[in-house]
């Protein structure tokens, strides 16, 4: 079973997503799925910041405005909007952080890889109950901590925007195994 839903984990993208509201319940499963995930000397160090509601018209107008002050000649109005759609449009969006090991005792790209592990975790729980999910990381991300009022060690990583969506999930693009693996004996 888990096979089948690790095939089945596509990214589902915020303008798929129907205005259903995902209940608290499930986010609180998908939080427990996270805090599940492998990591080295039990530093968990992943953190999360929940955003729903009102709350993501706020995270959505936040990044718009940051993109409008830091894109100069480059920016782009569609772009502008995009960035804020992404937020409105989801059910729920979840901040992805990452706080190192304070003592150090382990490298920086160990913990990262613990918190994409949980984020992981999220996805296949999203996967299997049908939700949508999407894991966006913007250059903006360095601005979060402001957004969220984060401790200045914590990390942002992205955003993991969640819905329901309606039809069918896109088919794989990943290439063969050939492609991507050795075999030595």
């Amino acid at each position: 079973m888990i096979k089948d839903i690790i095939q089945k984990r596509r990214s589902i993208y915020p303008e798929q997503y129907i205005a259903k509201e995902i209940p608290t319940s499930f986010i609180q499963d998908l939080l427990l799925a996270a805090n599940a995930a492998p990591n080295h000397k039990k530093t968990q160090p992943w953190r999360f910041k929940v955003v729903q509601g009102k709350k993501l018209e706020d995270l959505g107008a936040f990044l718009a405005q940051k993109y409008k002050e830091t894109s100069g000649d480059n920016f782009s109005e569609f772009k502008q909007k995009k960035l804020q759609s992404k937020a409105t449009k989801s059910s729920c969006a979840i901040a992805i952080f990452m706080q190192p090991d304070a003592k150090a005792r382990i490298p920086e790209w160990e913990e990262v890889a613990a918190t994409a592990m949980a984020v992981q975790n999220m996805w296949l729980l999203c996967t299997e109950n049908n939700i949508g999910c999407y894991w966006s990381s913007p250059g903006l991300i360095k601005h979060a901590n402001a957004f969220f009022d984060a401790p200045t060690k914590e990390k942002c990583l992205g955003f993991l925007y969640m819905g329901y969506y309606e039809g069918e999930r896109p088919e794989s693009s990943q290439k063969p195994l050939e492609n991507v693996v050795e075999w030595f004996s």
